[in-house]
């Protein structure tokens, strides 16, 4: 439960929401806390109704899409494995960053040793244990690392608080990009499809997948909300960030070289988690649609993490593309909860359960509001 709790949250805290969270802080200051907030009330009720429905019917999202409409299944895949494929250029940008800031070492040599790490974890003989020992490990070790670089920032906590709920401006844009660097894509899917893969399924396991769902949305949502007052502390005293590593800045200004070199361990080891969870839940979603990648699923994630170490080598660029993956998620995100709605309606697909009226209404406020914006955004971005 705890182990897919903090695949969850650690697939959420990469180097994606190290950037997007300091990029929104600059933009939006004591505001961003709002989109913070706001972002933790969508992902309850976005993860809540997911990884019920799935582990209530017992079989993963794809599966569950096909038995609604023969080929949904493939066209929610498609739509995941690239979103997963987008994130993960951009967490192997982050592993070479972070080693890059902590050792010195070159970009595509960091970038190598850090497919190689992720591939090591993956074909340890006992894989679902080590997975969720590594998630758990890393999981404390940021949020304790982030926790110091807060204190040393000295942010104005109670105009952060006050901010939080009566924000002086808002922005879809960072809205639907970090709800969908939390929550969207792959993310919805990541837990839940963990504990199935750990037999955690049907009806009498609800109480254990609702704390595992939430224990994954607190632990995300409060690591977010202490990097934006560590980035909120640095930022109101006038320093101007660097533009091609914001999150360096913020790490760097608050602590000297002692933050750098935390920054350095905090983004690689959530980049590494993240290559971890985007990795195994964008295959956990190709295996079932052919035997041979459940058959070779090991060697299938093998080949996703390489293909996406290899991109990096070639492409680079690193902000730009954390920031549109996070928003190519968000569009996602009411796409693949309005099919499991859908799905939770089918007492065939249900096995007998019927799912309670109020997390349906909160399911279809979620992507009610999250397609509103998400054309806002469209907009916005564009514009």
């Amino acid at each position: 439960m705890l182990g897919a709790a903090f695949l969850m949250a650690n697939s959420s805290i990469g180097p994606g929401f190290l950037t997007q969270t300091t990029v929104f802080t600059q933009q939006l200051v004591a505001s961003f806390g709002f989109v913070i907030l706001v972002s933790v009330l969508i992902d309850i009720g976005a993860q809540l109704n997911t990884w019920r429905v799935l582990t209530i019917s017992g079989m993963r999202a794809q599966d569950v899409s096909n038995a609604l409409l023969p080929g949904l299944g493939y066209f929610l895949s498609l739509m995941v494995v690239l979103g997963g494929f987008a994130f993960n250029v951009g967490n192997i940008a982050g592993t070479a960053l972070g080693l890059n800031v902590l050792a010195g070492i070159s970009f595509k040599a960091a970038a190598i040793i850090s497919g190689l790490v992720a591939l090591l974890l993956f074909w340890v003989k006992e894989m679902g244990k080590m997975l969720d020992n590594f998630a758990k490990v890393l999981g404390i070790m940021k949020i304790m690392l982030t926790l110091f670089i807060a204190f040393k920032a000295h942010p104005p906590i109670l105009e952060a608080f006050h901010r939080t709920v009566i924000p002086e401006k808002i922005s879809t844009l960072a809205i639907v990009t970090i709800v969908g660097g939390t929550v969207g894509g792959y993310l919805t899917f990541s837990g839940a499809h963990r504990l199935l893969d750990a037999g955690i399924k049907g009806k009498d396991q609800i109480r254990t997948v609702n704390r595992s769902a939430l224990s994954g949305i607190l632990i995300s949502s409060f690591m977010r909300y202490v990097l934006f007052l560590a980035a909120l502390g640095v930022i109101v005293q006038g320093v101007q960030l660097d533009s091609q590593n914001p999150p360096a800045s913020v790490f760097g200004h608050a602590a000297g070289e002692i933050g750098l070199r935390i920054f350095g361990l905090v983004l690689w080891s959530a980049a590494i988690s993240s290559v971890v969870g985007a990795s195994y839940t964008s295959i956990s979603f190709m295996k079932t649609l052919h035997p041979l990648i459940n058959k070779y699923e090991r060697a299938s994630i093998s080949i996703f993490i390489l293909v996406t170490t290899v991109l990096f080598v070639l492409i680079g660029k690193p902000k730009d593309l954390l920031i549109a993956a996070g928003l190519i998620n968000g569009l996602i995100l009411p796409v693949a909860l309005a099919i499991i709605l859908i799905a939770a309606t089918k007492p065939a697909l249900m096995n007998g359960y019927k799912h309670p009226l109020w997390m349906q209404l909160a399911g279809w406020i979620v992507v009610s509001v999250m397609s509103w914006m998400a054309v806002a955004t469209i907009v916005e971005f564009v514009g």
